[in-house]
């Protein structure tokens, strides 16, 4: 990597300086400086001054992700001891058919975006709606977080999604420059301290729920330490499989085993050594068109574990990156080798055009063009997707929008649908896409159908490619959809038997489907109309020992429609669940009854014209599951003016006086500048719970604490 610094410095761009400066800057570095805990981050943030205070991260402060700096804090665990370290565990654990890598070539996604902590630093979320996100995980097997810093803590948003999707996520583990080589010469000082710096890894990946370490050696090392970072690796990679089981080791081709700093560019006898320790090898980016195909006779039958590097930039690399990435891609499938793909997010530094939305598909659709769909999903139910893709403009809860304020926060991002990419400005056909501008039914996404479709013409669109294996109960399938009287929308299930036959059964309501007879079987379902113009249809069907194997949209006109205008409809979420297995499980979760809460970490604060400013830390708790935690967590505050305090039902539905503070994926949430006014006599918070298929906690009977204010001095109360 440094290799790219030096022979293309000259073609970055200014924002890839900034990654430079940050590499640099980092031994000026010691903690976070307050201004950075204000979440409004956007790409136009002013560079700290050295005259801002540093945050003490023992505190309570909101929350932040953040990397280990030196070798005295892993060795000293004080990771462990930051106020934040709770909230940065991962909730979703990695999709259990994912713990084996499959045995073909693979894609491992290197994230590499202005030198990494932006905005999804911030855990509870940010107000940057113009954030960097990935939603095309279908077509990746492992996501490494990647930074400058020596122990890079992947952020637990993008576990949380990635782990959704099937995907693997490691952190990195990096050395460079003199500072590193002095780093390393204390870290391999003796077996011993290999051994507990590799312990360390291996726990801080474990407890936050990440699956690994991409280990990048980019420094000389003394040639009689070599044996000591081989110890190092092998330890590493021996702990993390006991504790993790699929946990990964991917070594970066730089120093070889005689410790000089000398890219390979493929798999050598140099190092290979590493390689057989790990259980892979990030290449280098600078190889020949012959070198995969070398490395490949190298790797023998662990060809699949040598991932060939592509800078997306394009510094040096086969083909150009850029959007001839393509052209190193089926030159990797050709020759049977994994692809590393370095730094997607230049569609999002470079601002390629017309926008970032419309380049990031048009881009991923070049490596879905060379090297398809890796993953499948879903593959166990229940199954539920709102199609958020982690950033919005609105939040909306069953039709109903709680906040219209702008967010960033890619922990919420659902299961993404398959869309197929289509680049032509074709008015005559309908456009697929997701419109977070538009109307949402749960979140702040949807897909969005609109273009011209004839009276008596459908069109069909994939929407997700799942392998799921079903019993004899009954399925429920239930989807909401937003669109006027003539354009209409049903969802469309494909199936193979046991003896391989195919056969598609089509979802929709009772009242409009009957011309398609001749097409598909056809499920009638029962429609609920629901606020704000949605729509929510539901059916029940049983498909015992039949494998779903495709989710598509099927757009129609009504029956005797004449109408060729404009189609529009959206779709709000798709839900497909066992009804007997997880409902009672669903209901019981749900109940406030079934949990206990806490308020730590109190303080108020004087504010403006007589106002104050209440911070608190909740925290929550499953009775009898405490190792428990469901996927999502909506947290309001109801401002209480009355003198009588005493408990009540909360609320139905969200009323005037209530705020929808955020979205909590572990069991606590930090409040840290809420404003009270001063006839405020006491605030009461409101936990609502959300299961995996989409369900939620019934608000009147959700989990709640009061917090008197009266006698809260500004100090904190623990």
């Amino acid at each position: 990597m440094r290799e790219l610094l030096r022979a293309y410095f000259s073609r970055r761009t200014l924002v890839s300086l900034y990654n430079l400066f940050f590499t640099i800057s980092r031994k000026l570095l010691t903690s976070f400086p307050l201004s950075l805990l204000m979440p409004k981050s956007n790409d136009a943030d002013v560079a700290e001054s050295e005259a801002v205070p540093l945050l003490d991260l023992a505190k309570p402060s909101l929350p932040i992700s953040f990397p280990i700096k030196s070798l005295q804090d892993l060795k000293s665990r004080s990771y462990f001891d930051s106020f934040h370290f709770q909230f940065n565990r991962s909730t979703v654990p990695l999709r259990r058919d994912s713990d084996d890598l499959p045995n073909r070539p693979r894609v491992l996604v290197c994230h590499d975006m202005k030198g990494g902590y932006v905005d999804d630093k911030w855990v509870q979320g940010c107000e940057n709606d113009a954030g960097f996100a990935i939603w095309h995980w279908y077509l990746m097997d492992i996501f490494v977080y990647f930074s400058h810093s020596l122990v890079t803590l992947t952020p637990p948003c993008w576990t949380n999604t990635a782990h959704r999707h099937g995907v693997k996520v490691l952190g990195t583990f990096i050395t460079e420059w003199d500072e590193g080589k002095a780093t390393c010469k204390e870290m391999l000082a003796t077996k011993e301290s290999a051994q507990m710096y590799a312990e360390r890894l291996a726990e801080l990946s474990t407890a936050l729920g990440f699956d690994g370490w991409l280990v990048n050696i980019e420094n000389d090392i003394d040639e009689e330490q070599i044996p000591n970072l081989k110890e190092f690796l092998s330890h590493l990679k021996k702990v993390l499989h006991l504790s993790t089981p699929g946990a990964l080791v991917i070594w970066y081709d730089s120093v070889t085993v005689r410790g000089n700093l000398q890219w390979q560019d493929q798999l050598t006898a140099l190092n290979k050594p590493f390689f057989d320790l790990c259980d892979g090898i990030f290449v280098n980016y600078t190889w020949k068109e012959s070198y995969p195909k070398l490395s490949a006779e190298v790797a023998g039958d662990r060809k699949f574990d040598v991932y060939m590097g592509i800078d997306v930039f394009g510094r040096g690399s086969f083909g150009g990156g850029q959007w001839t990435v393509n052209t190193a891609l089926d030159l990797l499938k050709r020759n049977n080798v994994s692809a590393a793909v370095f730094a997607p997010g230049w569609v999002y530094e470079t601002a390629q055009p017309p926008n970032f939305h419309t380049a990031q598909n048009k881009w991923w659709s070049l490596v879905e063009k060379s090297w398809g769909i890796v993953q499948t999903y879903p593959q166990v139910l229940p199954f539920y997707s709102d199609f958020n893709q982690g950033f919005g403009y609105h939040v909306s809860l069953e039709g109903r929008q709680l906040s219209d304020a702008p967010w960033y926060n890619i922990s919420c991002q659902s299961l993404q649908p398959l869309l197929e990419f289509n680049e032509e400005d074709n008015k005559d056909i309908i456009h697929v896409t997701v419109d977070a501008r538009e109307a949402s039914f749960n979140g702040g996404g949807n897909i969005a159908f609109r273009g011209k479709l004839k009276g008596d013409a459908c069109f069909t669109t994939r929407l997700f490619k799942p392998h799921l294996q079903l019993s004899s109960s009954p399925i429920t399938i239930s989807y909401s959809v937003k669109s006027d009287e003539t354009s209409k929308l049903g969802i469309l299930l494909s199936f193979s038997s046991p003896s391989q036959e195919t056969k598609s059964i089509l979802v929709a309501p009772q009242d409009s489907i009957r011309r398609f007879n001749d097409m598909f079987l056809q499920c009638l379902a029962t429609s609920a109309q629901t606020v704000s113009e949605w729509t929510v249809h539901e059916t029940s069907l049983v498909m015992d020992g039949h494998t779903l194997t495709e989710i598509s949209a099927f757009c129609y006109r009504p029956e005797n429609s004449t109408k060729s205008a404009e189609f529009v409809a959206l779709l709000g979420h798709i839900s497909i669940k066992d009804h007997v297995q997880y409902q009672q499980k669903s209901e019981t979760l749900l109940l406030a009854s079934s949990w206990v809460i806490e308020a730590h970490n109190i303080e108020l604060v004087p504010g403006n014209s007589g106002s104050k400013i209440l911070r608190v830390n909740l925290e929550w708790k499953q009775k009898h599951l405490e190792d428990y935690v469901l996927p999502r967590y909506n947290v309001y505050a109801e401002n209480v003016k009355s003198t009588d305090l005493r408990a009540r039902k909360v609320l139905e539905k969200p009323r005037s006086e209530t705020v929808f503070l955020g979205v909590a994926h572990v069991p606590a949430y930090y409040v840290a500048e809420l404003v009270v006014e001063s006839d405020v006599k006491a605030v009461r918070f409101v936990v609502q719970a959300c299961a995996e298929d989409g369900s939620l906690g019934k608000l009147d009977e959700a989990l709640n604490l009061l917090v008197e204010l009266e006698g809260i001095s500004s100090k904190y109360i623990s």
